[in-house]
């Protein structure tokens, strides 16, 4: 599932100054909250994105064939007769339109982004403690922050030392966790985002970041910090990679 980089790489890569339309409305300017897209249109609404497991958006080329797994499409209003194509192989993902700032479901209740520079360790710190579940599955939730998901909740508590299915951290490890979560996020942004399989920027390229990680998937293979073997479990669901040796119980 696109996570954080990946959408944020999507929202930095349309550039769109001349306005999309959708149905009529005009598009002011693409912002993020964790894991969705937010279009700001005239009338005070949003279009509200969320990319599920495959979706991704595209600029298509006016001489390019439509998608045959395009769900949604909006004229660019600009000269060339581009499309932004909205494309969805297992129909996962969600497009809304909403008062803006009125939201539903996740988006209702998550919590601040990853990336924002107000939340601050303490803040991590009381979230994290105001549950008994698994870390990792906390971060999952997006109710501590918003726009982790497996990839990198796997990646940052490797960097943190932090055992995933631990269910108290203290001051110190919630400051280590966020930090990496951080780190892990920009750095995949850089390499404008990670693709497994279905991830594409808007102009259709994968992703560079996952030759560069250090954790997730790799179950089996020695650990880059201490040579320990990788192993993998299966977490309220989700598939973890950790190491014995980095992350102990």
């Amino acid at each position: 599932m696109p996570e954080l980089p990946e959408v944020e790489t999507v929202r930095r890569h349309p550039k769109v100054t001349p306005a999309l339309e959708v149905v009529g409305a005009t598009v002011g300017d693409v912002t993020r909250r964790g894991k969705y897209l937010l279009a700001r249109l005239d009338g005070d609404r949003e279009l509200v994105v969320h990319l599920g497991m495959t979706g991704s958006l595209r600029v298509r080329p006016p001489e390019d064939q439509p998608d045959p797994y395009a769900r949604a499409w909006w004229a660019l209003d600009r000269a060339g007769g581009e499309v932004l194509e909205y494309r969805d192989v297992r129909r996962f993902g969600r497009l809304a339109v909403a008062e803006a700032g009125v939201y539903a479901g996740t988006l209702a209740v998550q919590g601040p982004d990853a990336l924002d520079p107000a939340l601050g360790p303490d803040d991590l710190w009381r979230a994290l403690r105001a549950s008994r579940r698994a870390v990792k599955t906390q971060l999952l939730s997006q109710r501590p922050l918003a726009g982790v998901g497996n990839i990198y909740a796997d990646e940052a508590l490797w960097r943190a030392g932090i055992y995933p299915a631990r269910r108290t951290v203290t001051r110190r490890q919630a400051e280590s966790l966020l930090a990496e979560v951080r780190a892990v996020l920009t750095e995949s942004l850089a390499y404008r985002g990670t693709t497994l399989r279905d991830y594409r920027t808007v102009e259709g390229e994968p992703g560079d970041n996952q030759t560069r990680l250090d954790c997730y998937g790799r179950a089996g293979l020695p650990c880059r910090r201490c040579g320990s073997l990788l192993r993998r479990t299966v977490l309220d669901a989700r598939s973890t990679t950790w190491c014995p040796a980095c992350q102990r119980r």
